[in-house]
């Protein structure tokens, strides 16, 4: 079943984000944008290059009102010390949600049972707390963050806009279409 415009499930974690263990739950995402950023593990491979150009591009996010929240299977205590380990995650200003429990995994459907880790599963939640992204991608193919940035901006642009759509390889500033029966077969 496809998890676009469902609600977040309830959920209770602890993450570490800047220096400090904190709570965080399906109700800091009312009212704001997030991505919940699925990785398989701390210390890892791909992992840390994803979250690293996640890093880069955390200010344009933060600068459309979006919160980005990386979530793996490991716990709080152990994305502190690869935090404090690597340069590239300590670069890492987001919210880092640990998930030993597996909940959040199950809850957006990412979870490989037997591994107990997550896939590379990223996803848009509007500020309604309805999933309006989805991507999924292999363990060894790692995700885009400007891409990601793209399609933040094309869900927030439909949102203001409800009678517009966004075309491919669609660009912030560039033009929309408005399904009507004039532009059936014509495009």
């Amino acid at each position: 079943m496809s998890l676009i415009n469902t609600e977040v499930k309830p959920f209770k974690a602890t993450a570490y984000h800047n220096g400090e263990f904190v709570d965080v739950s399906s109700d800091n995402l009312k009212g704001q944008w997030s991505i919940f950023f699925f990785y398989p593990a701390d210390f890892t491979f791909v992992c840390p290059t994803e979250l690293g150009d996640l890093a880069d591009n955390y200010e344009a996010f933060k600068s459309l009102g979006v919160e980005i929240y990386s979530v793996s299977t490991d716990t709080h205590f152990t994305h502190k010390a690869w935090h404090d380990s690597s340069e590239t995650i300590g670069k890492l200003q987001f919210p880092m949600i640990a998930d030993p429990t597996l909940t959040i995994s199950r809850n957006f459907e990412v979870l490989i049972e037997e591994d107990g880790l997550a896939e590379r599963g990223t996803f848009v939640v509007d500020p309604d707390g309805k999933v309006q992204i989805v991507e999924i991608n292999a363990g060894n193919i790692g995700r885009n963050a400007e891409e990601l940035l793209r399609k933040v901006k094309a869900a927030q642009y439909v949102r203001a806009n409800p009678n517009e759509v966004c075309p491919a390889k669609w660009e912030e500033g560039e033009e929309t279409l408005a399904p009507s029966l004039d532009l059936v077969g014509k495009i």
